[in-house]
């Protein structure tokens, strides 16, 4: 069977759009010649739709729109992922479905029947499993057709499975001889590897051949990286779609041929994701353009790079709002970054606004030290004038933050968390390290200055953020164990952490929650990030340590 992988950018919500992209790749397929044109999980909706499904008429009109592709399917096959309806039963009254299109009607229907509820997930919120799943026709050839999770649970692959159902090895049991999967995988760093080992066991376990066709692109906080796979009957890869953007493969599962994966190294990934993820947040909320604060630091630095990556260096500005404190080396280093990359860069100096607030607060605050107030006084001074310059020219605010800073509440509600998108928010100090190294790997475009000084907020003199901090070495790592692998305290002091440094970092971690309640979306690179995959009360008296 010649069949056709359309690895799609849909966007949640714009039915329309989403419809004229599956119907163009439906006559592309048609014109290649194949039998079966396959589309990516909820493909009429755009993924996740989350609580857009709670609105009747948005499940209503992705019913429409599917009848409409039935309408305009003719001998050629088309497999599209839907919202669907059940009825006469209790439940969410809603299925996550696929549908098979051919000869202006809707074939046969197959619905989704491992519900992903953990992490970023919330799909038992929504919908109902499939009772049953059964092998389908098609022009003579027995397919099982799956949706997503529904291949992320076999025994022979997992040690520790979410659910008792294996659907994949159960329809080749029942006489499917291809498989196919309808995806909407959402990327993080090592899931690549993950996901072709998976499917590569999946397919030889069950001797058929193996279709998998995953969605691209960007929607909210998560990136979905394309990337589609083809096993043959063996578990050898026989086909890959590209990483981070929209594809179209071909192939014929009579005539599979063995191949290689494509091979990146984790900081072109990640960067090509956060490109990718910025791209597309910005454009589907209807943003043209971008504007961030240029401190002469590491994190503003690539933030901009990505930013001119994904949008053009006419659509980025770049502002920088020195005060007493900051150094003549971070302004150079601004400049300088804004001149390799071809960006516009203003200079608004924030000391007579700050000398204005402290001269109003003299009386307040008589008789009482500086501190930690009048810091993020200044950083909430860049905060007004970034988002001023937002309102007035409709660019998006890019706030600069990393997530070492995120993690430990380095970082000043109201002030430098201000802004529409998180960029780099997912991803630790040495990664944002690793990253800037990345970018220079051909030419300097970060000043050497930017990567090699001591970070600092430059908010007092001589500030450093190892003053506040420990190394973000040791910060990364106690990250990593505590937050990502949930490990307690005391498991990473005995793993061979300093317990000083240990007791430290989580006690920030959880007395930041509040502040990473408010900050903007960010875009997740991380099994786990800070967002809607990690909810953690505010308001509660539970601590690791202390």
């Amino acid at each position: 069977m010649k069949v056709a992988l359309a690895q799609l950018n849909t966007t949640v919500g714009d039915l329309v759009g989403n419809e004229a992209r599956i119907l163009a790749a439906y006559r592309r397929g048609v014109a290649a010649g194949v039998e079966l044109v396959v589309c990516p999980e909820l493909a009429t909706t755009g993924y996740p739709p989350r609580d857009l499904l709670l609105k009747p008429h948005f499940v209503a009109q992705n019913l429409a729109l599917l009848e409409r592709l039935a309408t305009a399917a003719g001998k050629v096959g088309l497999l599209v992922g839907f919202v669907g309806r059940t009825v006469g039963r209790p439940g969410r009254g809603l299925t996550n479905s696929v549908a098979l299109l051919q000869h202006g009607k809707i074939a046969e229907v197959r619905t989704k029947s491992l519900l992903p509820t953990y992490d970023v997930f919330d799909e038992d919120r929504y919908f109902d499993p499939a009772e049953g799943n059964e092998p389908l026709s098609f022009n003579g050839q027995r397919m099982g057709v799956t949706v997503c999770e529904d291949v992320w649970n076999d025994e022979d692959f997992w040690r520790d499975r979410r659910y008792r159902r294996n659907p994949a090895a159960d329809l080749a049991a029942a006489g499917a001889k291809v498989l196919f999967n309808v995806s909407a995988s959402p990327w993080h760093l090592g899931k690549n590897t993950t996901r072709r080992e998976m499917l590569a066991s999946l397919a030889a376990k069950t001797h058929c051949p193996l279709l998998y066709c995953n969605l691209a692109g960007g929607n909210d906080e998560l990136v979905f990286d394309g990337a589609s796979l083809v096993f043959d009957a063996q578990g050898r890869l026989a086909g890959q779609g590209a990483l981070f953007a929209e594809d179209f493969l071909v192939v014929d599962t009579e005539k599979l041929k063995p191949c290689s994966p494509a091979v990146a190294g984790d900081e072109e990934l990640v960067y090509r994701a956060l490109v990718l993820g910025l791209r597309d947040y910005l454009h589907k909320c209807g943003f043209r353009s971008a504007l961030l604060g240029l401190s002469g630091g590491i994190d503003s630095a690539l933030t901009a790079v990505l930013a001119v990556d994904a949008l053009g260096a006419e659509n980025v500005r770049g502002v920088s709002l020195p005060s007493q404190f900051s150094s003549q080396g971070s302004l150079d280093d601004a400049r300088a970054l804004a001149e390799n990359l071809g960006i516009r860069h203003d200079v608004i100096p924030i000391q007579p606004a700050f000398a204005a607030v402290k001269g109003q607060m003299k009386e307040v605050f008589a008789g009482l030290p500086e501190d930690t107030t009048e810091e993020n006084i200044q950083a909430r001074l860049r905060g007004v004038l970034l988002m001023g310059m937002s309102n007035k020219f409709g660019s998006l605010l890019l706030t600069t933050g990393n997530k070492s800073e995120l993690a430990v509440g380095y970082c000043t509600l109201y002030g430098d968390m201000c802004g529409g998108l998180a960029v780099i928010s997912d991803v630790p100090k040495t990664m944002v390290y690793r990253l800037s190294n990345w970018v220079n790997r051909e030419r300097e475009i970060i000043p050497v200055a930017s990567i090699t000084k001591p970070p600092s907020a430059e908010l007092r003199p001589n500030q450093t953020d190892q003053d506040s901090l420990p190394s973000y070495d040791v910060l990364d790592a106690i990250l990593e164990e505590y937050v990502v692998k949930s490990r307690p305290a005391g498991e990473i002091i005995a793993a061979g952490y300093e317990a000083a440094a240990v007791q430290r970092v989580v006690k920030l971690i959880d007395g930041a929650e509040y502040k990473r309640r408010q900050a903007a979306p960010g875009l997740k690179v991380t099994s786990k990030a800070f967002g809607v995959g990690r909810r953690v009360p505010v308001a509660q008296r539970w601590r690791e340590v202390g």
